[in-house]
């Protein structure tokens, strides 16, 4: 699961009269999928902060059975610095993994002991076998690769900036359902996607089974002969 943000304006009535310029939210706030469905969004007034994101998470997820193992997310250790500090992390920690994505960890790891050690993606000391999965090259030999897409929601960020330029200026209530609108289309289309890849995986798997059969039988016709 990531986060993602895409910034959008519009007028807030909270603003002093004194204050020349329209109003705007920080950001707008996404929980996906590693395949990129989008789970849920919802808009931040001021900042994207640690204390934000972990309320988001609450109310996404209220309960223990709900939490999903990893979360994904390029502020992870901080998060998880302010998880520990308010006590949230007691709860969490039976369930649940925060790591950073691979380009912000390459980016910030050496400088952080706690991302390094706690918000790993790809930790190759076996202690996440579910991140990491091991694959061959053309010639055979094994190598060790992320077993999920951890800029899945970077992915739809740059997606969704496309429209900035119409939800900038709309009102808040257009805006919401903008970006609920656009966000299901999305979710439709990576659905139909994956629905399509998986069809034809089968397909292609029968086909082998097929063949496999077919050799069979003529192996069989021979040994009768």
């Amino acid at each position: 699961m990531c986060f993602n943000y895409v910034y959008g304006y519009l007028g807030d009535p909270s603003l002093p009269p004194n204050y020349f310029s329209s109003g705007c939210y920080y950001c707008v706030e996404t929980i996906c999928a590693p395949c990129g469905v989008v789970i849920a969004w919802t808009k931040f007034a001021h900042s994207e902060s640690t204390t934000n994101i972990l309320n988001f998470l609450a109310s996404v997820y209220p309960t223990q059975d709900s939490w999903p193992d990893y979360i994904c997310i390029d502020k992870a250790c901080q998060v998880l610095a302010t998880a520990v500090i308010n006590g949230s992390w007691e709860v969490w920690k039976h369930t649940s993994q925060f790591i950073v994505d691979a380009y912000h960890y390459i980016n910030h790891h050496l400088q952080d002991y706690l991302c390094w050690t706690y918000c790993n993606p790809a930790p190759a000391n076996n202690v996440a076998p579910n991140l990491v999965i091991v694959e061959y090259d053309s010639n055979g030999q094994p190598y060790s690769h992320w077993a999920f897409n951890t800029q899945v929601c970077k992915q739809l960020n740059a997606w969704l900036g496309g429209y900035q330029s119409i939800a900038k200026w709309i009102t808040p209530e257009n805006f919401n359902w903008f970006i609920h609108v656009m966000l299901f289309y999305h979710t439709k289309y990576t659905i139909k996607k994956q629905q399509k890849k998986q069809s034809n995986q089968e397909t292609e798997d029968g086909d082998i089974g097929c063949d496999e059969e077919t050799e069979t039988e003529e192996e069989e016709g021979s040994d009768e002969e």
